[in-house]
């Protein structure tokens, strides 16, 4: 069987390292061409793929299936709508929209052209959350009643020449790295019943958001997702703690600092931690809490774009569907709406877009 020919829009941070390769790397999809309006870096690592200087002249291409697109945010809904409209499957970069209503917008493109729209949550495929999600399978910590996850960094001086950090649309820590850590506490725990939070600008001069905590309340439960750019000593990645122990883990996922650092090699080892990386669970046997390392299973982003090419094919479920996509993003504006409130803000998921 053919493979399935993409196509990557932008070759900035998320083209070169998240998406082109692997795309490349997964067996049954076919890099075939990246839209760079000024440089053709892409054919140097990607010899025989096809430069494009804009998504209209790679759409001219009837043999793409899969058009991903690897752009600053603000521009994300709009060229995804463009590329469904001509037929083709799409992988969305998170956030996929700047807003609900964006995503939900993209959804109707997506049914009213019978394409599917994929958001990219490839932080399902971390191996820290992996491992801590398999602990929660198992009832290792028995009923949890407070969980956190932890995203700092020490970036103490904007750059409002950096679209990041620039304000306006899609920009900020809330819809950058909030869109990873409350997507992974819905995976945990599902659908939460009510949203606070404290939304802010630490950092002097800072044009666009670079400091959150979210709280999703569940019954017996409260799920904090955090994060900001002054913390020159990050807390734990992820905490849990139950009625039977806790569970601890510090340290990132190692798979973007190595594809940072090895020119975006795809190596079967690029999400094997090291045993000094290992989460540490401390469980109570006999009256007494001892503690053991948990082996960190190994990190695979491919996992996803092979989850995308089953899709494609139909033979599974999207790894990522574009109904979690907006529940996100959702929560996100709950949790704006609470910071500017200052209140708990309760969840109306009734109304939520049709998905396919």
């Amino acid at each position: 069987m053919a493979a399935i020919r993409a196509g990557v829009v932008g070759f900035g941070l998320a083209g070169q390292v998240f998406h082109a390769p692997m795309i490349d790397a997964v067996d049954g999809l076919e890099l075939a061409a990246v839209v760079e309006r000024s440089r053709r870096e892409a054919e140097t690592r990607y010899p025989g793929i096809r430069t494009c200087s804009s998504l209209e002249a790679m759409l001219e291409d009837k043999s793409l299936e899969l058009i991903v697109i690897a752009t600053p945010n603000h521009a994300h809904a709009s060229l995804a709508k463009q590329a469904l409209a001509a037929g083709r499957h799409v992988v969305v970069d998170k956030p996929v929209g700047n807003s609900s209503e964006e995503i939900a917008a993209m959804m109707a493109a997506a049914r009213a052209n019978g394409r599917k729209l994929i958001p990219y949550h490839n932080r399902r495929f971390d191996g820290d959350f992996m491992t801590l999600r398999g602990l929660l399978r198992e009832q290792a910590l028995g009923n949890v009643v407070h969980f956190e996850s932890t995203f700092d960094r020490w970036r103490p001086t904007p750059k409002p020449e950096v679209w990041r950090d620039a304000g306006g649309a899609g920009t900020g820590t809330l819809l950058d790295l909030g869109t990873h850590l409350v997507d992974q506490i819905v995976q945990l725990f599902g659908l939460p019943e009510a949203v606070s939070a404290e939304v802010l600008a630490e950092r002097a001069n800072a044009r666009a958001v670079d400091s959150f905590t979210v709280h999703m309340h569940y019954p017996g439960l409260v799920a904090t997702a955090s994060a900001n750019c002054l913390s020159a000593q990050p807390r734990p990645r992820y905490r849990a703690r139950g009625n039977k122990g806790d569970f601890v883990k510090w340290g990132l996922d190692p798979q973007e600092e190595r594809l940072r650092a090895n020119g975006s090699k795809v190596t079967n080892d690029l999400g094997v931690e090291a045993e000094s990386a290992w989460g540490v669970l401390a469980v109570e046997r006999n009256g007494e809490v001892r503690k053991q390392s948990i082996a960190t299973v190994a990190g695979d982003y491919r996992l996803y774009y092979a989850g995308v090419r089953d899709a494609l094919l139909g033979i599974a479920a999207p790894p990522v569907t574009a109904l979690e996509a907006w529940r996100v993003a959702r929560i996100l504006e709950m949790a704006e709406e609470s910071a500017r409130a200052q209140r708990w803000v309760e969840c109306d998921w009734t109304n939520e877009p049709t998905a396919l």
